[in-house]
């Protein structure tokens, strides 16, 4: 009767008392025989503990239901341990209050602190409810743009079950009894010894794509967590050391999203560029390839 908010909404406020049938509160398990009248009072809950604080934001688009943001490499995207305020939620709150209401401010999924790129949130209870339900169902498109180790000699897909490290619990890692992880990606420039590449997320775990490529050992460069010690490639120039020295996280963008609008169902796509420490990196690549 009440598509716009999920089972599990719907069935704390039941038990809270928010939903009444024939002016009655019931339990879940309760039966009804057709004909009642069911009265719905959706309840405001504060769905986060974070404070809004005045973070400069790039929002791509913003609407009533919706907004897209791109996050800069470094900006956490949600409190946590280590980072108890300044992150993107920190700055949603202050500029729209009212995603306090809203489940995690609004955030439909999360990038890792140092990937940059579209982020997108729901504004309210209506658009978080239909948009959750697209990313479960993989309707949502999720294109990233990365730069791994290695030639790789033409695209493919990787489809490696992904769990929490057996030891390491802060990383992820490829494992028999994890999750199903699906990862499809198409090479766009070859350079000296590193790929310019195209990644679409058919699923979407903790560290998908950095850990996919290190399994296949090319793991994203810059990568201080699956990348291991930096590797300078025989003969390159002195312009590409100095910039692979000093790119020091993954070189990881989120450059497109697709999906439907959650309140008209009109197909919406958004894209950005890549920050400047990443386009100076595959430049200078190019430049390095180019070189006699």
């Amino acid at each position: 009767m009440f598509p716009e908010y999920s089972r599990s909404r719907l069935k704390e406020w039941l038990l809270a008392g928010a939903i009444s049938v024939d002016g009655a509160t019931k339990r879940p398990r309760d039966a009804v025989t057709g004909g009642e009248t069911v009265i719905l009072e959706p309840q405001a809950d504060a769905a986060v503990r974070a404070e809004p604080e005045p973070i400069d934001l790039d929002i791509v688009h913003e609407e009533d239901e919706l907004l897209l943001v791109n996050k800069p490499a470094g900006l956490v995207v949600h409190p946590g341990a280590g980072n108890p305020a300044g992150t993107l939620m920190n700055g949603l709150l202050h500029h729209a209050p009212a995603l306090e209401e809203v489940p995690r401010a609004g955030i439909i999924h999360r990038i890792d602190k140092d990937t940059s790129g579209l982020l997108l949130v729901a504004k309210t209870l209506r658009a978080h409810t239909a948009l959750v339900r697209q990313l479960a169902d993989r309707a949502i498109s999720r294109q990233y743009l990365a730069v791994c180790n290695g030639v790789l000699t033409g695209g493919g897909t990787i489809n490696e079950p992904l769990a929490r490290h057996p030891v390491d619990r802060k990383r992820m890692s490829v494992q028999s009894n994890g999750k199903p992880a699906v990862t499809h990606y198409t090479v766009l420039e070859r350079f000296r010894a590193f790929t310019y590449i195209s990644v679409k997320l058919e699923t979407g775990r903790t560290h998908q794509i950095r850990v996919h490529f290190a399994h296949r050992r090319h793991a994203l460069v810059g990568d201080p967590v699956y990348g291991g010690r930096l590797a300078l490639p025989s003969g390159a120039s002195e312009e590409l050391v100095a910039v692979l020295r000093r790119f020091r996280r993954q070189a990881l963008h989120a450059a497109r999203l697709a999906f439907m609008h959650p309140a008209s169902s009109a197909e919406l796509e958004f894209e950005v560029a890549p920050p400047g420490d990443f386009l100076e990196l595959v430049d200078v690549m190019r430049r390095d390839i180019a070189a006699p």
